[in-house]
This record gives structure tokens, C-alpha cells and sequence, in this order.
């Protein structure tokens, strides 16, 4: 392996691990369920994916890479898609976002 690709593995996996970082933190800090979903979503497939390829730095041109640009496809699939489910759900159940008075949420149709 060369010294340019372990370079690269640590500067993805560090950027990843601040991304994860910076989304915990939104988790813990934001005010409502909207804006904490959101960050654990972006931070989520962002931070996992620099993650991912940092991985993939370190393993070179190997199985293993192929099997982690299948993690990786999956999870940017997966993810965005599931984070909108559960937005979507908690908005059907009636959860409004934070600071936004009654009158400005639409009824729901049914």
C-alpha cells in the first residue's frame, strides 16, 4: 500500500468520524423531531459513506472493496429512504414542527 492511499484512508476516515461526531451532537442539541431526524440523516449517509471509502483506501483493489461498494450503494439508497418514511409518518400522526403555531399546519385529509 502506498503512502498516498493510507494518506487518503486517514483523511476520509477522520472526515467521516467528524461527520458522525457533528451529528451526534445535532441529536442532541436541536430543538424538535424534525430538525434532529434531519441530522441524523445527513450526518448518517454522509458520514458513513466518507467512512466507507476510507475503508475502501485502506483495503485496496480487493473483495473486500467490492463488498464495501455494495454496503455503500445500499446505504445510499436505504438511508434518505427511510429518513423520509419516518418524517412522513410522524407528520401523518399529527407531530408538528417546532415553533410553528397550529394554524399554520395543514389538516390532515381524512
Amino acid at each position: 500500500m502506498t503512502v498516498i492511499a493510507q494518506i487518503l484512508a486517514g483523511v476520509f476516515l477522520a472526515a467521516g468520524a467528524i461527520f458522525v461526531l457533528i451529528g451526534s451532537f445535532g441529536l442532541w442539541r436541536l430543538p424538535d423531531f424534525y430538525t434532529r431526524l434531519h441530522a441524523a440523516g445527513i450526518t448518517d449517509t454522509l458520514g458513513l459513506s466518507l467512512l466507507l471509502v476510507g475503508m475502501m483506501f485502506l483495503a485496496g483493489w480487493t473483495l473486500v472493496t467490492v463488498k464495501l461498494i455494495f454496503i455503500l450503494l445500499l446505504i445510499l439508497l436505504t438511508s434518505p429512504t427511510a429518513t423520509h418514511a419516518v418524517a412522513n409518518a410522524a407528520y401523518t400522526v399529527g407531530l408538528r414542527p417546532f415553533g410553528v403555531p397550529a394554524e399554520d399546519v395543514p389538516e390532515k385529509d381524512g
